[in-house]
């Protein structure tokens, strides 16, 4: 299974989307629902770094005995970037809603990591936030754990983009599944939707790939997709706005190589 379908009935709780062998050797993602009746979750990252993203709500977070900081500060995904706390491998840490907040949607996003590292926040403030493409597929990418914090990850890359009504990203289509320097690497990916209207929808596509057949997957708000391999755009249906939260890791080190499907390269010289 690639697509992981939104489960509305979640309310407040810790719930794993994309675990250990769903087709990934490296990713893994859970959802963080806190409210006035499950205000804090305590976990342990064991073998995994892992990188605490709030989609709306402030909380506060713990790695050990240390407060690592407060982070949120957005009321929608599509105001502005995340606020990121990084907590490292072998690390009991607790995520609470701060005193402002009577909710919070968080993302927790995993990897499987080699090397220890010190806890510390990305403010969304940091993001670099460029414009992407052109035409039809223009899109804004917000830059978040990148290039900069080399030495202070082991594995994980994180970002996220806004699609605008009818627009397409990852696109001309492209991968990441060879090891084959200097033109591709390996990485995995997963996505995680938003809508704006929330009813909104769009369509990933995924071709190219050992996991099945080429096909497109209607995608909603709260919809997740592993991309394990192969070649992976997406676009938003037209009057809806796409937001998704994109992160990767490989075992080659955080140096990106997209591969550009070169049936599709010509497009951006038309």
């Amino acid at each position: 299974m690639l697509h992981y379908k939104n489960e509305s009935d979640l309310k407040i709780g810790y719930r794993e989307v994309i675990g250990k062998g769903q087709q990934m050797n490296f990713l893994r993602l859970s959802i963080l629902q806190l409210s006035e009746d499950f205000r804090e979750y305590s976990g342990q990252t064991g073998e995994e770094e892992c990188a605490i993203v709030p989609l709306y709500g402030n909380v506060k977070v713990t790695c050990g005995s240390n407060e690592v900081g407060v982070v949120g500060g957005r009321d929608s995904v599509f105001s502005k970037p995340a606020d990121l706390a990084y907590i490292p491998t072998h690390s009991r840490y607790s995520v609470a809603i701060s005193d402002n907040s009577q909710s919070a949607k968080l993302l927790v996003c995993r990897t499987v990591a080699e090397r220890h590292f010190d806890p510390f926040i990305v403010r969304g403030s940091e993001a670099e936030v460029v414009q992407r493409g052109r035409g039809q597929w223009t899109r804004i990418v917000r830059n978040i754990l990148v290039d900069k914090y080399e030495g202070k990850v082991d594995r994980l890359i994180l970002g996220e983009t806004i699609n605008s009504p009818g627009q397409w990203s990852g696109y001309p289509p492209h991968r990441h599944v060879y090891d084959n320097p200097p033109y591709e690497l390996p990485f995995e990916e997963i996505y995680y939707y938003e809508f704006q209207p929330k009813d909104g929808f769009g369509v990933q596509v995924h071709y190219g790939s050992k996991y099945g057949e080429d096909r497109g997957y209607l995608i909603r708000s709260g919809d997740a997709f592993a991309i394990p391999d192969g070649y992976h755009p997406v676009v938003a249906a037209g009057g809806y706005s796409l937001y998704y939260l994109w992160f990767m890791a490989g075992p080659k080190g955080r140096k990106l190589l997209p591969y550009l499907d070169p049936d599709h390269t010509a497009v951006d010289k038309l």
